[in-house]
């Protein structure tokens, strides 16, 4: 009898261990601990219910972090003049944190805390921490005592709402080093690196002695190596490249050199996406080569981002110092359109090998929409169709010209609404009117461009009115809250309506004055 029972133990023990060792075949393990996804929350704040909604299927598809850029929709406690409009209140953050934690997702804070802080500094309570009284996006590092202080509150804060191990200190692109007459003396004195490299360990030694691990971009670290001198071990670089050269923004041998962890971050939404283009075939290959590369360094981490805009602000003055309002330079189609790049980063992950972009956009295409093999590859070609982005009236890195590229764009809308899908309908509509947008937005392009041109008179402007007033803004308007109510708050579709037609209803006010 005993020896009948440990038989049948001995099977069922066989039996799982081959089960299980097969599962790892079909699923391999990926190379990546920290499998991440960033969230900006800057502008196009998400309603709770579909941040949760998202969160869920971030962890389902392999996600085991999300870099949490809440800006000011976070609620501080004891700066309450930090939060905006559609700031969250504490319940709905701690609720949010617990459940994330109930589907294994870590949330880490991100809390810029030397550039990209103009929602903060835009208050003249903390206008003695600027390093430019024009420019309110960055701290002025000399100033390390009030700056430590303040940073000091909300990493507090953060960590009374968060369990992360982790607190993101952001520390990207600080344009502005130099500018106050207090940093001139210093990089006068010890150089540029310093400036920056002895404010950045203020904040690292804060964030350890707060028992977190600090977390920040590379791009300046990798410009003045010499700021890695001195940082506390625990450090972590996040290196974030969107398909450049690795050393674009310095010698990145010497980041590998430095002894710090390093985790990687490619992008499904970045410069120079806005309203009215998203490079589709860029961000499949941003994914496809950096992955690989993130695994082949040995990161330990790789972190989607996702930006809902460039983190720079056109200030509105009232007078030559004081600013009424701020608003995004560069906005993008929202999170809801962007379910097929997610998907590809979450497949990359799984492994770290290069995807095969346009095979894994067949496979999504059939999957997800029930096309065929043929009409999976008209999608493919409709949705990345003339990619590139106008600059002052002129076509970038193209010779197409404008009229060229709205005939091509034209085409490819027609084709994207000729398609059937049999599935995630929905979904499929973001694809159309991304293409509707585009549209419009080339026909006013073509428009501007007559309306500029050396021989253009009164007569001739007058028959751009008409052109103008056929521009479908009211319908793209519909259906972009249509599609997009669950995802933002209806003053921010009402304000993303009302900008991305701006430039329409500034020519055509202008052009009707012509009798």
């Amino acid at each position: 009898m005993k020896r009948t029972v440990f038989v049948v133990m001995l099977l069922t023990a066989i039996f799982g261990y081959a089960k299980a060792f097969q599962k790892e075949l079909n699923d391999p393990v990926s190379p990546f601990p920290v499998r991440g996804f960033h969230l900006d929350l800057r502008i196009q704040a998400i309603p709770m219910p579909a941040l949760k909604k998202l969160a869920l299927q971030l962890a389902k598809g392999g996600i085991n972090t999300l870099v949490m850029e809440w800006e000011a929709t976070y609620p501080f406690q004891d700066e309450p003049l930090i939060p905006n409009r559609f700031a969250y209140t504490r319940d709905e953050v701690k609720a949010f944190i617990a459940y994330c934690s109930s589907i294994k997702l870590d949330v880490i804070p991100l809390q810029q805390s030397f550039g990209h802080v103009e929602y903060i500094l835009r208050n003249p309570k903390y206008k003695d921490l600027r390093e430019d009284q024009k420019d309110y996006s960055q701290v002025n590092p000399i100033r390390e005592t009030e700056a430590k202080k303040l940073f000091t509150t909300l990493y507090r804060d953060l960590i009374s709402t968060h369990n992360s191990p982790y607190i993101h200190i952001g520390g990207d692109e600080t344009y502005l080093l130099g500018h106050s007459e207090e940093s001139k003396k210093k990089i006068k004195a010890v150089g540029i690196g310093r400036l920056y490299g002895d404010y950045i360990k203020m904040l690292c030694d804060v964030v350890v002695g707060l028992g977190k691990r600090p977390v920040l971009w590379a791009d300046i670290a990798l410009k003045y190596p010499e700021a890695l001198k001195g940082l506390p071990k625990e450090t972590i670089f996040i290196d974030w490249n969107y398909g450049w050269d690795i050393n674009m923004f310095g010698d990145h041998e010497k980041l590998m050199q430095s002894g710090f962890e390093v985790w990687g971050a490619p992008s499904i939404r970045s410069h120079p996406d806005n309203y009215f283009l998203t490079q589709w075939a860029k961000h499949f290959k941003n994914i496809s080569d950096f992955v690989p590369l993130a695994k082949g360094l040995g990161y330990k981490g790789i972190i989607m981002t996702s930006w809902s805009t460039s983190g720079l602000y056109s200030p509105v003055f009232e007078t030559t110092r004081d600013i009424v309002d701020l608003y995004a330079i560069r906005r993008v189609y929202p999170i809801s359109g962007f379910n097929m790049l997610i998907a590809a980063f979450l497949e990359s992950i799984k492994s770290g090998k290069a995807l095969d972009a346009e095979n894994f956009v067949y496979g999504y295409a059939k999957s997800q929409y029930g096309f065929d093999e043929n009409d999976a590859k008209i999608f493919w070609k409709a949705v990345s169709t003339v990619p590139f982005e106008i600059t002052q009236g002129k076509p970038i890195n193209t010779d197409l010209s404008i009229d060229q590229m709205l005939d091509s764009t034209q085409k490819a809308s027609v084709i994207l609404a000729k398609l059937k899908p049999g599935k995630n309908l929905k979904e499929f509509e973001h694809y159309r009117l991304m293409a509707a947008i585009r549209v419009q937005y080339l026909t006013y392009q073509s428009i501007e461009s007559r309306a500029n041109a050396p021989e253009m008179n009164d007569e001739k402007l007058k028959s751009l009115i008409a052109e103008l007033e056929a521009l479908r803004s009211k319908e793209l308007d519909k259906k972009f809250i249509e599609l997009n109510s669950e995802v933002m708050y209806p003053s921010e579709i009402t304000q993303e309506n009302e900008l991305r037609a701006a430039k329409i209803k500034v020519l055509l006010d202008r052009l009707k004055r012509v009798k």
